[in-house]
């Protein structure tokens, strides 16, 4: 366990789940990861869920407003990425002909936002902190990587390493190669981009993020059991370890891997 009182640049620092059943969301996750739920008021009648494990910050979450399911937006997880000056970060997004879709605005005196969107549509928040994190990571119910699923796997590369300085290596391991790009912050692996062929135009481009847990197999089998969905049943990596991907009973996707253990 590593507890996290500040986050690198282009880390990913925050998980945060938009639904439209908040105490379902509590139920769910609290079962399934062990997850502690403290809320927190959010202006008139709402809420804003800190989900903890041991005390520590792992996700949040929050009810959809009534405006955001008029436009058709679903339960969602979302991620965001640390930055140093969330302004600047948002006008870079413009110059790289991403989009913004609510400029940079300051969240009580914890820190600075912004929520953008990649030149393929793909949403996510700037996040800019003005207080000392309160994280937690290498545990199981913890954020433990993301993959950007989007048609334009090019163009995602040349988007976020000119946004964030990340380093994008391909997977070159497999014969024939994968395809897949493995994306590395500074000295840390922290997700990768998937192959154009793998996705799926059904749904739309988006980061899925994975939670860290004990068993995999385990882990869907309770989620199945508490009214989640299966979309991929579990799968192994060899030399990595075992990955599903998963939907909470209001509809939000996510995965949940279960590593080697360390040699």
């Amino acid at each position: 366990m590593a507890n996290i009182n500040s986050y690198k640049p282009g880390s990913f620092c925050w998980l945060e789940l938009a639904t439209t059943d908040q105490n379902a969301a509590k139920k769910f996750y609290g079962e399934l990861f062990g997850w502690s739920a403290f809320d927190a008021p959010m202006g008139p009648g709402d809420v804003y869920t800190m989900f903890q494990i041991e005390g520590r910050d792992a996700a949040a979450g929050y009810t959809l407003r009534a405006e955001d399911r008029a436009h058709g937006v679903p339960p969602h997880w979302m991620l965001y990425v640390a930055v140093e000056n969330a302004d600047a970060a948002a006008n870079r997004v413009t110059q790289l002909t991403g989009k913004i879709v609510k400029g940079a605005f300051d969240v009580f005196d914890v820190g600075r936002m912004a929520v953008v969107q990649d030149p393929a549509g793909v949403y996510f928040c700037l996040w800019q902190s003005k207080k000392s994190a309160n994280g937690i990571t290498g545990v199981d119910g913890t954020l433990c990587w993301a993959d950007l699923n989007t048609p334009d796997q090019a163009g995602g590369k040349k988007f976020y390493s000119e946004l964030f300085g990340w380093k994008l290596h391909e997977d070159t391991d497999d014969k024939p190669a994968s395809g897949y790009v493995h994306i590395q912050n500074g000295e840390d692996f922290i997700g990768g981009i998937t192959p154009p062929q793998y996705y799926n135009p059904r749904v739309p481009p988006h980061w899925l993020p994975y939670v860290q847990v004990a068993n995999c197999d385990a882990t869907v089998a309770k989620a199945q059991q508490i009214g989640g969905k299966l979309y991929m049943p579990p799968q192994t990596l060899e030399d990595v370890g075992r990955f599903a991907i998963l939907a909470d009973p209001q509809g939000a996707g996510f995965a949940v891997f279960q590593p080697n253990p360390r040699k």
